[in-house]
């Protein structure tokens, strides 16, 4: 009698366990491993450090960007952003990024012309005329182009943002002719063709991190500066340096972009929706950027303290002199490609 139980026990165990092996290895086989599958379900945080206050045409950007991507994601991606240098300063930031610290960030065409020299064409003074051309450039061919130049870098450009207009302030004069401009020493970005447009007035030019100049200024070791309204006024700079030239000389934009591996890792379908909500933001912060640069140098024109002057047509024909050696100096070293698209685009506006 026992050694029947022991056999209808041992003869369930067995079917068991065959079972369970006939289960298992059809289920195998049938499963197709696909990596875009994989943490399907888990939630996708996206690190995006920049170096400029919440309040500013990048800040507000990168805050709206995070909001669209949440609601077209149904909160799948998250987006958390690092503001006013709080992560990484713009002198880290692209390295961070290059070693996958962290995922997205938005640094100044200056500061990518380190990695690609041609992006230097964006720094040559007056090269746009208006808000109409900068547009045209950020979302045409020559933005395309331009972004496609980072992915040999291992980097995934998304589009170009705006800041604005660069203005000329001072805490010794009002800069109004090329002359006004020598000895003085000058904060830069880090560009060689922003470098020589001041070596060409006469100044000293001195490279300092976004998030050193506050500091700077106060301390009076610079005598100048180039910024953006939306910058001088965020930050500040106005308290220090009370001469503003209305110049428009240059432009101030940021490259958006993506750690490529990162980006190549993420399912299609995200890819799909983040491009969408960066074209969204794109168009939002151009319209937005010249909203609040209009805006704020209405406020810093109650502000008695401030001596704000204009540049006239007559002045900006001598600057434009001034300057015209770093057109022939680009074009001798890069060619005329991207320059003559700029302008071709500009005439046909």
């Amino acid at each position: 009698m026992k050694q029947r139980w022991a056999v209808i026990v041992a003869g369930f165990f067995l079917f068991i366990g065959s079972l369970t092996f006939i289960i298992y290895h059809f289920s195998e086989e049938s499963l197709v491993y696909d990596d875009e599958q994989e943490g399907l379900n888990k939630q996708i945080v996206i690190y995006f450090s920049h170096v400029v206050a919440e309040n500013t045409p990048k800040g507000l950007a990168a805050q709206k960007f995070a909001e669209l991507v949440e609601k077209k994601t149904n909160g799948r991606v998250k987006v958390e952003v690092f503001p006013n240098g709080s992560l990484y300063s713009d002198d880290e930031e692209i390295d961070a990024l290059l070693r996958g610290d962290v995922q997205m960030i938005a640094p100044s065409f200056s500061k990518v012309t380190e990695l690609i020299p041609e992006w230097q064409v964006l720094d040559l003074p007056f090269i746009f005329k208006d808000y109409h051309d900068v547009e045209k450039a950020f979302t045409g061919d020559v933005g395309k182009q331009l972004l496609a130049m980072l992915e040999s870098k291992g980097i995934k450009g998304l589009a170009l943002w705006s800041n604005g207009f660069k203005q000329m302030m001072s805490n010794r004069r009002l800069l109004i002719e090329p002359r006004d401009f020598y000895e003085l020493r000058f904060r830069i970005m880090p560009s060689d063709i922003i470098k020589k447009q001041f070596q060409l007035l006469g100044s000293e030019p001195i490279a300092v991190p976004f998030d050193n100049v506050y500091s700077s200024l106060e301390n009076h070791e610079l005598d100048g500066q180039e910024n953006t309204i939306s910058n001088i006024y965020s930050k500040g700079f106005y308290r220090f340096q009370p001469y503003l030239t209305i110049s428009n000389h240059g432009y101030l934009g940021y490259a958006v972009m993506v750690n490529k591996q990162f980006w190549d890792h993420l399912p299609k379908e995200i890819q799909k929706k983040i491009t969408e909500a960066m074209k969204e933001t794109t168009i939002w912060n151009l319209q937005q950027s010249k909203r609040q640069n209009e805006q704020q140098l209405a406020q810093l024109r109650k502000n008695h303290r401030i001596h704000i002057y204009e540049l006239t047509n007559t002045d900006r024909k001598k600057w434009k002199s001034q300057f015209a050696p770093l057109y022939q100096e680009f074009e001798k070293e890069f060619g005329n490609h991207l320059l003559r698209q700029i302008q071709k685009e500009e005439g046909e506006s």
